[in-house]
């Protein structure tokens, strides 16, 4: 459930940015009288639904080929650090908590599990971010040729 809400909010980030950018030039041509009402593509909206921005344009710069070496790296990187999350958990986590179990509640026991499983949880927590923001991000933005990376350069 909760990566539904992180879904559903980049998407209402999305529609408000679609929506802030395309008002003003439909309504300043409705006020100008013009004869044609500038309102996106289809395509160009479902571009900006999967490209890895959450500016909309009505185009942006791209790529001229896609480099299918550099994707498949960055989705074995996705599995790589998936692998490597499992791998502290199974390690690290589960055998913190199964002897905890055991014993009986108290608050030295408490303390001691919450301070050793910090390590790990700050480990798996920066594999997700480097999993997600740099690897699959940047994986469909190569496949979408998305040229726009630069922004804060």
């Amino acid at each position: 459930t909760n990566i539904h809400s992180v879904v559903q909010v980049r998407l209402v980030m999305k529609a408000h940015s679609f929506v802030r950018e395309n008002v003003p030039r439909v309504l300043s041509s409705v006020k100008d009288k013009s004869g044609t009402v500038p309102i996106p593509r289809i395509s160009q909206y479902l571009y900006f639904l999967f490209a890895p921005t959450l500016i909309y344009r009505d185009n942006y710069p791209r790529n001229p080929t896609t480099r299918w070496s550099y994707v498949a790296t960055k989705f074995a990187q996705v599995l790589g650090s998936l692998f490597y999350a499992y791998y502290i958990f199974v390690r690290l986590c589960i055998p913190l908590f199964q002897n905890s179990s055991q014993e009986t509640l108290n608050l030295r026991g408490l303390v001691l599990c919450i301070f050793n499983s910090i390590l790990p949880g700050v480990l798996i927590f920066f594999l997700v971010f480097f999993a997600f923001l740099h690897c699959w991000l940047n994986a469909f933005a190569e496949m979408l040729r998305f040229a726009d990376r630069m922004f804060y350069k």
